[in-house]
């Protein structure tokens, strides 16, 4: 193979490395599966929003619905305020409730959407009343701690 044949398919193997690079930078930023048709703006209230993000996929039935557009601390009652973008090709009734998970073990946390029954769809503008805030880890954790201190402080006086 020729000095310049070398030379071709090392520029190309550093092309590729450059082009892989820009992919996984857009999968950690999660941009690469940016909502691409006509959206409608609905609002939910959490107590606990935890490690949630903009930009988060909203999700159900597993299936990316949509993405967290903005949160924000509502002053007025000191809750996490999730403004989503739901694509419109998704209509989801009016007794819709959302819950904030997270994937695996470890993973990311995204809204969960659970269809109701209602006769009446979400429109923009709608707020999501019935919601569940993220389960927090170090929460959990600090409960079973201090139970478990409460039941052997019981024991220790017996």
């Amino acid at each position: 193979m020729t000095r310049r044949g070398i030379e071709t398919l090392v520029g190309l193997f550093v092309l590729a490395g450059f082009v892989a690079i820009g992919y996984l930078a857009l999968k950690a930023a999660n941009l690469a599966a940016m909502t691409v048709g006509e959206t409608y703006v609905v609002t939910a209230r959490f107590d606990n929003i935890g490690g949630l993000k903009p930009r988060a996929p909203v999700k159900s039935a597993g299936v990316t619905v949509g993405r967290v557009a903005s949160i924000s601390l509502d002053g007025k009652t000191f809750q996490g305020l999730v403004t989503m973008d739901l694509e419109t090709r998704f209509a989801f009734p009016k007794d819709t409730s959302a819950s904030i998970l997270t994937a695996g073990l470890l993973g990311d946390q995204y809204v969960g959407l659970n269809p109701g029954g209602d006769d009446e769809n979400l429109a923009a503008g709608d707020t999501i009343r019935m919601t569940q805030s993220a389960v927090v880890l170090e929460t959990l954790i600090g409960q079973m701690l201090y139970s478990r201190a409460a039941e052997g402080g019981g024991e220790a006086k017996k």
